[in-house]
């Protein structure tokens, strides 16, 4: 699936791919003819200045002087148009990757998608889709690596077998060492480095949801040293992966120096053309090392579309179609609910009555009574179907990070401020936020940190209420609320309920907040 969205986001950068292809070749060529051109112009030169007046005097040094600003321009340009075309097309693909990644998770199903944490979440689709750029750099570097390999090859065979054999031998020694020591250090210092990063990732994702704690009973110390625990694995990793780093890179450049040697010592060519073949040769093992490095990229790609990959469940099985008529009667248990009945849920603890409303809203299967809308079993209804019948507000009041307002816009598209103000009003929410500094603009903070409990309970109220659909889901809506609160917060809602129809399913263990359901459905533990 992840190479699906990687080929088709690079097929809409085809042009800017294309483009860095291009440049890129000219750029290496570019690069080489310089470095060969110029070590034939200074060795000629020098043996010509050797050699006498006459010598110097025959000397044309316009043309290979004239070829050396030459090259020197052309590299200049098209390193720079290689640069922009190829970050160009890297970025805006995964930037397009990342925003296709994060609308199939929201369409995934919701026990799928909140198998992970935030800190898993953000480090897969940060770091692990910025790994996918291996796969975007391959597409122009490497034809343009091989472009040039084939220039510089056809330049060392001016000084002769002996320097093409070498550089070839050079070639092959460096990417092969790159691939033994990627396969067998380096593979697994990757593995390790990425699972510490996830661990440390949520680690501190989950340890900064508590910071006013944090800083309430003084356990800085204590959460330092436990993410320094988390951290211990992560350098360990690291360290291994600068050793392996190292190695290749020693091994490349032990190379080098073999190949540069080899053609200097054993080329029987001319002077000139030793030097030409010989710093040829070197600026080919520069962007061979370019290749090589590219290459160990793919062991952190690998790693990264199989973590991506399983954020993607299976298919399962084949949903049946929403159900054409919105008012058609809900069953449970064999009881029926139609649009406007309102049924409070009871039982003991455990009876699942949480889980029958999630169950209803698309967030989990596994309600303890059968459930049915029109007939067909609520597990096999699509989520959009879900969602178009039910409004949640649930026992966790989760928010984003963002204002009030933002919050509240989450409910439907296209809400303005008075039917957000209208639903704080209903929600006993509106006078929270008129103190509130920006009112509907106010920044809460992650998961609404600068609310209460119940104030974040009361926000997810009002934003269920906004969502204008058939039934509203209440999952204990009034805990943490005094009783004169509670009481102006059942006489909004009953007041609500009465001038739309809407449908009311609540979980409730607060007398008055039950007062809103005309009859019960029981619920028994097993």
């Amino acid at each position: 699936m992840i190479d699906d969205l990687v080929r088709a986001a690079r097929s809409r950068q085809r042009r800017a791919v294309a483009s860095g292809m291009i440049a890129g070749a000219v750029a290496a060529l570019s690069a080489i003819g310089l470095l060969a051109v110029s070590g034939w112009f200074l060795t000629g030169a020098a043996l010509a200045g050797l050699s006498g007046a006459a010598a110097v005097q025959a000397f044309n040094y316009l043309i290979p002087s004239a070829a050396i600003r030459g090259f020197a321009i052309l590299r200049t340009l098209s390193r720079y148009g290689e640069r922009l075309f190829s970050h160009q097309a890297m970025l805006f693909a995964l930037a397009d990757v990342r925003t296709r990644l994060f609308a199939r998770l929201v369409d995934a199903p919701p026990a799928a998608a909140l198998r992970f944490n935030r800190g898993d979440v953000t480090a897969r689709l940060s770091g692990d889709v910025e790994a996918l750029e291996e796969a975007l750099l391959r597409t122009t570097l490497v034809p343009s690596g091989i472009a040039t390999l084939i220039g510089a090859l056809a330049l060392a065979a001016l000084a002769g077998i002996v320097a093409l054999i070498a550089l070839c031998a050079a070639v092959a020694m460096s990417v092969l060492l790159s691939r033994w020591v990627g396969a067998r250090w380096l593979a697994p210092a990757l593995d390790a480095e990425r699972e510490a990063t996830g661990q440390l990732i949520g680690q501190y994702v989950d340890l900064a949801a508590g910071g006013d704690d944090i800083r309430v009973y003084a356990l800085d110390d204590a959460v330092r040293a436990a993410l320094g625990d988390v951290e211990v694995p992560l350098q360990r990793a690291r360290i291994a992966m600068a050793r392996a780093d190292a190695v290749i890179a020693a091994g490349h450049w032990l190379a080098t120096g073999m190949v540069v040697a080899a053609i200097v010592l054993f080329s029987p060519a001319h002077a000139p053309l030793v030097a030409l073949s010989a710093l040829a040769a070197a600026a080919t093992m520069e962007i061979v090392g370019g290749l090589v490095r590219l290459d160990l990229q793919r062991w952190k790609s690998r790693g990264a579309r199989e973590r991506l990959d399983a954020m993607f469940p299976a298919p399962g099985p084949q949903m049946v179609a929403a159900p054409a008529d919105p008012s058609a009667e809900i069953v449970i248990a064999g009881h029926r609910i139609a649009r406007g009945d309102r049924v409070a849920v009871t039982g003991p603890s455990g009876s699942g009555k949480t889980r029958l409303l999630e169950t209803l809203a698309g967030l989990r299967d596994d309600a303890p009574e059968t459930a049915e809308i029109g007939d067909v079993a609520v597990a096999q209804l699509p989520l959009a179907a879900r969602r178009a019948l039910f409004a949640l507000a649930g026992q966790d009041a989760s928010m984003i990070a963002g204002t009030v307002a933002d919050n509240l816009a989450l409910a439907r598209p296209g809400v303005n401020r008075a039917a957000m103000e209208n639903a704080l009003f209903l929600a006993g929410l509106d006078d929270v936020v008129a103190m509130l500094p920006g009112g509907l603009e106010c920044w809460l903070g992650d998961d609404g940190a600068r609310l209460s409990g119940g104030q974040r309970k009361r926000l997810s109220l009002a934003r269920a209420l906004l969502a204008d659909r058939p039934f509203l889901l209440l999952d204990e809506p009034s805990e943490g609320l005094d009783l004169d609160t509670e009481a102006m917060l059942a006489a909004r809602l009953r007041g609500w309920l009465d001038e739309t129809g809407v449908g009311l399913i609540i979980v409730s263990h607060r007398p008055t907040m039950l007062e809103l359901a005309d009859r019960r459905l029981a619920l028994k533990v097993g």
